[in-house]
């Protein structure tokens, strides 16, 4: 795990939020998320700067519309966001749990 994924994780882990499980490191189809729900059905993204990046754009939106197709939701959060506003990405979370 990245040091934004082990912050993050601390505040999901243990059913922290609505009671509701969230899984680490997830297989979903040919793709491994970094955090997963599935009682809502809400996969979790943290982004580091290679997304960023023209191929880093193009590569999320093909890995979005598949977990999409799935009846999957994507919620995307910068990991600098994580180290500067921690409860307000914990906040964008929980509305969307």
């Amino acid at each position: 795990m990245t040091d934004a994924e082990r912050v993050l994780w601390s505040r999901l882990r243990g059913k922290q939020l609505k009671g509701l499980q969230i899984y680490r490191q997830r297989i979903i189809g040919n793709y491994i998320v970094d955090f997963y729900c599935p009682r809502s059905k809400l996969v979790i993204e943290l982004d580091g700067g290679e997304h960023y990046t023209d191929e880093g754009y193009k590569e999320d939106k093909i890995r979005d519309e598949y977990l999409q197709s799935l009846g999957l939701r994507v919620l995307r959060i910068s990991d600098r966001d994580v180290f500067k506003n921690l409860d307000g990405c914990i906040q964008r979370i929980y509305e969307s749990l």
